[in-house]
């Protein structure tokens, strides 16, 4: 290492704390060689319910404001979808914008399918949507005992007033809550463990995995698999597990800037469990095992804004969700290594630089949708499914799109992806695209993200393909709907390939189409502009020849033995069609 210095640069810092921060986010944004490196630019989403007198219900990334109340984080944004959906069927919380609920006359299709009570045309005051508000706040802190109370003495109080129909509502809603709580038995409540991450290492065959399992209320919440670089030393060497554990440690949860202190408090649970103890040194210089350096510890104190606690041989729950961490390191450990080649290769690729939360490339599903046609005429969408490693025929959909000024494409594309998506809250998790292609610019991109916006919908999931100069394969640039800057992959790009091949089926799938609407539309059109033509000779017609070329093709004597047509009309057609 010495041998390869160049330089040398100081920065001087206030205190060690700084210093520590100050070496983490040079790590992070640099990757200097010979530095365990958990490159992960993903943040975590959360819950959120907003400060609003009628609070709405979202998933949330990115910096948190002080006027809304969030939960989690969350490992993945499964886990968010999971939830929110929970909390929509139990507690009927609004989910859409504020721009759409200031201006409801009537109640929306959510309303009418259950999944929402409808605070935006007054069908529940402030107060008792407060009281929903409140009880599912308590949920998602695993209050879960409480919650269920509160609902069966609220039911039994309305059964006693002879309000029957709502004692019948709480009932439901205690019913979908019980059943929520059976099925999901990751979700069983510890009663007293609150808030815990319970970080795993594994290795297999050279490469190492750490996983982080997220307990939320006594709620398992899922795991997030992380891949290091840097690790092996120039002898080819693995650092020990606790070294590992202590970058994992520092890169993970000091993500603060400098005088950026409280922005990581959410993040940071009281306990960590760990499966190997981690190594201090003392001012005499003796190694301990058990405590982190005193360093990082008194800092992660700091900035969680209370004391953390360090378990490396837990007991009871908490032991068995050490054993399930270490576990599922070994399986993404083994997925990794299988994943190699050809299709998966391309598939990791896209996923690791969409950043991606994905347990299984299996779960990675792409939508893809295009506009084609003629000058404006005969106008039709596709909509291509990849999934499961493989493009899926049979989920392909088209869309005819009627009743827009012809050529324009934004207004095609804002049709077809309200169609698309309408009922989005009634698809399983497993038919819920991770990545939306949009074949199509920022104009593009921009009417997808007003779509997505109005229905709820997470606008990170869009992803539009402009095309390059000369629309050369490989000189494409993905353009995001969210606050991330343009990517220009490059022609050896292995996630473009994938893109590129889901782009242009959505366009084969898209122009097959339109020229069949287009032909149909033309077929008719020509016919009906001869005279004497109407529509039950021009069914004979094109059923006696199979279509508008045949007629085209055919003799008059041919034309003339249809029935119906006369010597003369059929002399007339032929000249018309040549």
């Amino acid at each position: 290492m010495v041998g390869k210095i160049v330089r040398y640069e100081t920065t001087v810092t206030r205190t060690e704390t700084e210093a520590l921060i100050l070496e983490n986010n040079l790590i992070k944004e640099l990757a200097p060689p010979f530095n365990i490196l958990f490159r992960d630019d993903k943040s975590y989403p959360y819950v959120m319910l907003t400060g609003h007198e009628f609070p709405r219900l979202a998933s949330y990334r990115g910096k948190v404001d002080k006027r809304n109340h969030y939960f989690g984080p969350f490992p993945n944004s499964w886990a968010v979808r999971n939830s929110v959906q929970i909390l929509q069927k139990v507690f009927r919380l609004r989910t859409c914008e504020d721009s759409v609920f200031k201006n409801r006359s009537r109640p929306c299709l959510l309303h009418q399918i259950h999944r929402c009570s409808a605070p935006c045309v007054g069908r529940l005051s402030a107060q008792q949507y407060g009281q929903d508000v409140a009880q599912a706040t308590r949920f998602l802190e695993g209050d879960h005992g409480r919650v269920l109370s509160e609902l069966e003495k609220e039911m039994h109080s309305h059964s006693e007033a002879m309000e029957f129909e709502m004692a019948a509502v709480l009932r439901d809603r205690i019913a979908d809550l019980s059943s929520v709580l059976q099925q999901q038995s990751m979700d069983t409540v510890a009663d007293g463990e609150g808030d815990v991450d319970v970080i795993a290492v594994a290795e297999m065959e050279g490469l190492v995995c750490v996983n982080l399992a997220m307990i939320r209320g006594g709620r398992h919440l899922g795991d997030r698999a992380y891949f290091p670089k840097g690790l092996k030393s120039a002898a080819g060497e693995l650092p020990p597990p606790a070294e590992i554990l202590e970058a994992f440690i520092a890169q993970h949860y000091l993500e603060a800037k400098l005088g950026d202190e409280g922005s990581t408090t959410n993040l940071i649970p009281p306990v960590l469990i760990l499966n190997h103890p981690l190594q201090t040194a003392t001012d005499d210089g003796v190694t301990i095992e058990g405590l982190p350096p005193k360093d990082l510890h008194d800092l992660l104190n700091i900035q969680a804004g209370k004391k953390i606690t360090f378990l490396h041989q837990p007991q009871g729950q908490r032991r068995h969700w050490l054993s399930m961490a270490e576990g599922n390191a070994k399986i993404a450990i083994a997925k990794r290594l299988v994943e190699t080649g050809g299709q998966l290769l391309r598939a990791r690729s896209l996923a690791d630089i969409l950043s991606l939360e994905l347990e299984s490339l299996d779960q990675l599903r792409i939508e893809c949708f295009d506009i084609s046609h003629t000058s404006g005429e005969a106008t039709q969408a596709s909509c291509v499914v990849y999934a499961k490693n493989a493009m899926q025929s049979s989920e392909y959909r088209r869309f005819n799109i009627n009743d827009i000024t012809p050529g324009d494409d934004y207004a095609a594309m804002r049709q077809v992806l309200q169609r698309r998506y309408a009922n989005f809250q009634e698809l399983p998790v497993e038919k819920m695209p991770q990545v939306i292609l949009i074949d199509g610019g920022k104009g593009q991109v921009e009417m997808a993200r007003q779509v997505l916006s109005e229905f709820g919908m997470d606008v990170g999931l869009i992803v539009g393909v402009a095309k390059g100069e000369g629309r050369k394969v490989g000189l494409e640039t993905l353009i995001f709907a969210d606050d991330r800057k343009p990517l220009e992959l490059g022609i050896n790009s292995a996630a473009l390939l994938l893109v590129a091949q889901i782009r242009d089926e959505a366009h084969r799938f898209a122009i097959t189409g339109m020229r069949a609407k287009r032909a149909k539309a033309r077929t008719i059109s020509r016919l009906e502009e001869i005279e004497g033509i109407g529509a039950k000779r021009r069914q004979k017609l094109l059923a006696r020849f199979g279509g508008l070329r045949g007629v085209a093709s055919a003799t008059i004597e041919e034309l003339a033995g249809v029935e119906g047509i006369s010597n003369a009309l059929a002399e007339q057609i032929y000249s018309q069609l040549h």
